[in-house]
């Protein structure tokens, strides 16, 4: 049997099976749409490229698959786009910065009063309530404010978390790497042996765990410096 005679039996045979069946072709459709969607819905910039991303290869797929040629290719085309500023976003190199902040300042109290509602999704009953023993500053990325990081000195040598919030357009994990990585010498100095923090959110478990924290107790995490 020629190559020639062999492809067009694969073929015949690939358009055949249930595989192709335009039920399945729909469904390919039905699931790249949604993804689409959840995209949109995504507050941080490298969660929407990655997820339009794979709805995009979908529907290229799809889009070829149908004949749909124009489909496929921008969608293609849209995933190039997502890869690209993924590759700018993974290699762009920023400079990160700490502010130390008053206890009493009023854009501190602004800036907890406004981003409240999302705090308290992850932080239920946080209360902002500084004492002689608290560490408070704002993380800054590029002179922009990206999070804050409030905590407190306990048992001499122990930084206990009270707030690691990042905002929303800022959640890639380069705030945490920057305060328990880089931090870590400016925390040592300053007595501290381990961090300690506690939370019910099972997304606050997985950022701290991808931190290097292990959970010692229920809904306690410990890091050694």
């Amino acid at each position: 049997m020629s190559v020639s005679i062999k492809l067009n039996y694969f073929c015949a045979l690939l358009q055949n099976s249930i595989f192709m069946s335009l039920d399945f072709l729909q469904w390919i459709g039905y699931v790249a749409s949604v993804i689409i969607v959840l995209s949109m819905m995504m507050p941080s910039i490298i969660k929407f490229r990655w997820i339009n991303l794979v709805g995009a290869l979908l529907f290229s797929i799809y889009g070829f698959l149908i004949h749909a040629i124009p489909v496929g290719v921008l969608n293609g085309i849209i995933v190039l786009v997502d890869v690209y500023y993924l590759a700018q976003i993974y290699s762009k190199k920023e400079t990160f910065e700490i502010l130390e902040i008053n206890a009493g300042s009023e854009y501190l109290k602004r800036f907890l009063k406004f981003h409240d509602a999302r705090i308290q999704q992850y932080c239920p009953g946080f209360c902002y309530t500084p004492d002689e023993n608290t560490i408070s500053f704002f993380i800054l990325r590029n002179m922009a404010v990206a999070g804050f990081f409030l905590a407190h000195r306990s048992k001499d040598t122990v930084l206990n978390v009270d707030l690691d919030y990042v905002l929303p357009e800022y959640k890639d994990f380069k705030n945490g790497k920057y305060i328990y990585f880089q931090l870590k010498d400016k925390f040592i100095a300053a007595g501290f042996t381990r961090v300690v923090a506690e939370g019910n959110n099972k997304r606050y478990f997985n950022y701290l765990k991808k931190l290097g924290f292990t959970e010692v107790a229920l809904g306690v995490f410990q890091k050694e410096l």
